[in-house]
């Protein structure tokens, strides 16, 4: 059973690879990157499809084997995506692009495999889902504010650090919902992030830099949902120095990856 939980998780990890190149492909060469304009291209809206295929067969691979074995196939998704990407945009990924991305891999798997399991119901009262709101936005809109003054990568890993940001609020929010108590509101303020966070993505793919921007995404969504949830769930956090170290490596790669993947926009956007 585990070798099969493996396995979904690979091919899930594969669909969410293609799905994220087929939507920075369509944003990298639209004039007009806008998430209205996208919903109107048929390879972005397939590149979502297989996004959402892609989760519901890490879910599945969830149910049928252990975290530490699904999880690190999850994160395998960025070692598909740039050949996937290249592929895409004419071109062969480079040794160092793909050893770069390999580093940013390993240290998110060793960071993901740290984080303790959490035990109990997830409760959060109001106050906590409007802090957990505020926090998210607020920090959006900072990184947001940085990208407009930095170099093409470094916007690209803002911008998708941005929506990763919203993305863990809305994961957090969404685990509130599953497992813990809530108010009816709580699920009227869902697509709030997730949907300021598509935008963002979004934003992030037409800069160009796909390997830089999907990574700095991977790297952000879990990071921020593991904090939301030691700082309004009271769940633990890792401990010792080798998080630390997993860190340090995830952003050695990250940067390392700024330097070596190219730019793969088909027009400068303001």
């Amino acid at each position: 059973m585990t070798v099969l939980a493996a396995a979904i998780a690979l091919v899930g990890s594969l669909f969410f690879a293609l799905g994220a190149a087929l939507q920075q492909f369509e944003a990298a060469g639209s004039a007009k990157p806008g998430l209205l304009a996208l919903l109107r291209k048929p390879r972005w809206l397939f590149g979502g499809a297989s996004i959402v295929v892609g989760g519901g067969l890490h879910i599945v691979a969830l149910g049928l084997g252990p975290l530490t074995i699904v999880q690190p196939m999850g994160v395998a998704s960025l070692l598909f995506a740039l050949p996937i990407a290249a592929t895409l945009h004419g071109r062969k990924p480079s040794r160092q692009e793909l050893g770069a991305a390999a580093v940013v891999a390993g240290g998110l798997i060793l960071l993901v495999l740290m984080v303790p399991e959490s035990e109990g119901p997830t409760h959060l009262d109001p106050n906590g889902v409007l802090t957990l709101l505020g926090v998210s936005g607020v920090a959006a809109v900072l990184l947001w504010a940085g990208s407009q003054v930095v170099s093409p990568a470094a916007r690209a890993a803002l911008l998708a650090t941005s929506s990763g940001v919203l993305y863990g609020a809305t994961a957090t929010l969404m685990r509130v919902l599953v497992d813990g108590t809530w108010n009816w509101w709580y699920l009227l303020a869902l697509p709030v992030p997730l949907l300021l966070a598509l935008v963002m993505l979004q934003r992030a793919y037409a800069v160009g830099h796909f390997g830089v921007s999907f990574a700095s995404l991977q790297i952000a969504d879990p990071l921020t949902a593991v904090a939301f949830g030691a700082l309004l769930l009271g769940e633990p956090l890792p401990t010792g120095i080798a998080p630390i170290a997993a860190a340090a490596l995830t952003a050695a790669g990250t940067v390392a990856l700024a330097r070596t993947s190219p730019l793969e926009a088909r027009n400068e956007l303001a």
